[in-house]
């Protein structure tokens, strides 16, 4: 199992979720609980379509972190 990297951001009036390593993988929710069900569920449909196509599947390699400014 792999560890991608999830931004979620808002988006008017719900949220919004990419993925960085994974180029087209979005989802949206009305709550933080909802689009992290969505983003998840739509790695699983873009991983499996990858692997359906014969494409590869992008390793991890997003970082994330919090810098005080």
């Amino acid at each position: 199992m792999s560890r991608y990297v999830v931004v979620i951001e808002h988006a008017g009036a719900n949220l919004s979720a990419y993925v960085p390593d994974l180029p087209g993988c979005v989802a949206t929710g009305a709550t933080v609980a909802d689009v992290e069900l969505t983003i998840r569920e739509a790695i699983r449909f873009h991983l499996e379509g990858l692997a359906e196509d014969g494409l590869p599947i992008p390793q991890p390699s997003a970082r994330a972190e919090y810098v005080e400014a």
